[in-house]
């Protein structure tokens, strides 16, 4: 099974912020580091630095292009708009606001004619096209004209955030890497034909159990991830082995991924503390053949090579860095996501989202007006935006009274974390122990999930219960015993219980899903 790990620095040009930031030297000493240990990286670079000669001939003069990658970190700038023939709506040359420093705040024409400059001056100063294109996020028509039109091999773009920057991708394909819908670059799509056939590695090294609730009841969060900026985090050389161990050990399925590095606009003395202890750690783990590290259009080339659609995967971490028992499981694949989080001995599933090629971003057709943005897939469960100070929302089980319409009590876990492991090419098994005796069994599928009970309980004396905050506004529409429709964003999509049933429990903020013959199987996929 393939572990994954892409070395990804990008380096600006400019720093509105602190115009006395050396950015010149992080870059230095990032090439410093992997040359030192003999490892594969990328470099993408922004407009504005790829017209500096001081970071071109640092690149020229100090990679070896054969084990070292080039490509393009695609931010607005004032040089670029300009030479596009646009005017510069920024506060300054770089702007990190959405409607002038990224390709949303430009109509799709005037997106093309960017990528058209990006592109030709790129090959002018470095003799070929970016096979390589990363931001933070990059709407879907912008994304296919560079597939089509200069033939790239991979893009990147950020971790799932909420208001981060004023940036919120919410809902995606969680960490690994996926094929975007033609209509959505944030949303996997289900068919070859929908697709735009470049795989897009999600970015940072987002921690899987705690980069979730961060900020939780608030239209923000912190930044838990790999960064070696952040203290607790990539700046943690104890969270770091954590991190690295979970990629190593934990099960997975089709392969595990992860990037490392940082913006040059941080400055070298805030990484470079963390970044050193990553590279070196890294190469040691290369040593060991607990790796593969490889540049951004390796990995590209490598996953185009092995997968024709999005692949399922699996991120499992049953340790809990800070040591207070919580354990998270996430399942990708190309229909929905789901997020298990276990905790206080209980056992919930805090996410699940469904992918539907046709549900088309806000900004494929659409400049930003405002800036902030927000990608988004179509939630069933949202653990963050659902909860609020009173009720953490999930999907738990509980056991029920004789006639299974209402809750007595949630069940209790034995205080080991569950099992989790992969059956078969696609299925991630996880088996949970009772207090009560026996256990609560899920499989994820590729389009379906299974839960069953077995022990002494009685096969109608338990359900799963989906609970949310009381004032919560959530997307459901209408529920009967086999279906609950759905509306987000004008998009209609259903959960459909294919073996059990939907009831509404005594509540406004909840509702049972109820087992036939013990077990329930929840379909999430696309019909």
């Amino acid at each position: 099974m393939a572990r994954i790990v892409n070395i990804i620095n990008f380096i600006r040009g400019h720093e509105s912020r602190d115009s006395q930031l050396d950015l010149l030297e992080p870059v230095v000493n990032q090439i410093r580091l992997v040359k030192q240990h003999n490892l594969p990286a990328t470099f993408l670079i922004q407009y504005d630095a790829m017209k500096q000669d001081r970071f071109v001939d640092l690149l020229k003069g100090e990679l070896d292009r054969e084990k070292h990658e080039i490509g393009i970190w695609l931010e607005v700038v004032q040089e670029l708009a300009e030479r596009a023939g646009l005017k510069w709506r920024g506060r300054s040359p770089w702007d990190w606001h959405v409607d002038v420093g990224f390709t949303v705040g430009y109509t799709p024409a005037e997106r093309e004619r960017l990528v058209d400059v990006l592109m030709e001056d790129f090959r002018s100063i470095f003799g070929d096209y970016p096979a390589s294109v990363g931001s933070w996020f990059i709407d879907a028509h912008t994304l296919g004209y560079m597939s089509d039109r200069y033939g790239i091999t991979a893009s990147c773009n950020c971790k799932d955030q909420v208001g981060t920057d004023g940036y919120t991708l919410w809902g995606g394909y969680w960490n690994q890497a996926y094929y975007p819908s033609r209509v959505n670059g944030f949303m996997p799509a289900q068919n070859r034909s929908n697709q735009i056939p470049v795989p897009v590695f999600r970015m940072l090294g987002s921690d899987p159990i705690y980069q979730y609730d961060s900020g939780i009841g608030s239209d923000w969060q912190d930044v838990v991830t790999l960064e070696p900026v952040y203290k607790f985090g990539g700046g943690s050389p104890q969270w770091v082995r954590w991190f690295f161990d979970q990629l190593i050990n934990e099960p997975c399925i089709s392969f595990a991924y992860t990037q490392v590095g940082q913006e040059n606009s941080f400055g070298w003395s805030e990484m470079a503390a963390g970044l050193t202890d990553q590279i070196s750690l890294l190469a040691e783990k290369v040593r060991s053949g607990d790796v593969r590290v490889e540049t951004l259009r390796e990995s590209g080339r490598w996953f185009r090579e092995n997968y024709d659609l999005t692949p399922v995967s699996a991120v499992v971490a049953t340790e809990d860095p800070k040591r207070e028992g919580r354990s998270s499981i996430w399942y990708d694949s190309r229909f929905y996501r789901v997020n298990l989080l276990w905790e206080d001995r209980t056992l919930r599933i805090r996410d699940l989202h469904l992918f539907d090629e046709a549900y088309c971003e806000r900004y494929l057709q659409d400049k930003a007006e405002t800036n902030t943005c927000v990608y988004d897939t179509l939630p069933v469960m949202d653990g963050f935006h659902w909860s609020d100070s009173g009720t953490r929302a999930g999907i738990r089980a509980v056991a029920v009274d004789d006639e299974g319409l209402d809750f007595t009590k949630s069940l209790l876990g034995v205080e080991v974390p569950p099992e989790v492991r992969r059956r078969g090419e696609n299925e991630l098994y996880i088996n949970w122990q009772l207090a009560e005796g026996g256990s609560l069994e899920i499989s994820c599928m590729e389009r379906e999930l299974h839960i069953t009970l077995n022990g002494s309980r009685k096969s109608d004396t338990w359900a799963m219960e989906m609970s949310w905050g009381k004032d919560r506004n959530l997307p459901i529409q209408q529920m009967d015993e086999e279906t609950i429709r759905y509306e987000h964003n004008g998009f209609a999509y259903k959960l459909r219980c294919q073996h059990g049933r939907f009831r509404q429990k005594s509540g406004i903020n909840s509702l049972l899903i109820c087992p036939e013959a013990g077990r329930i199987v929840l379909s999430p996929g696309s019909e």
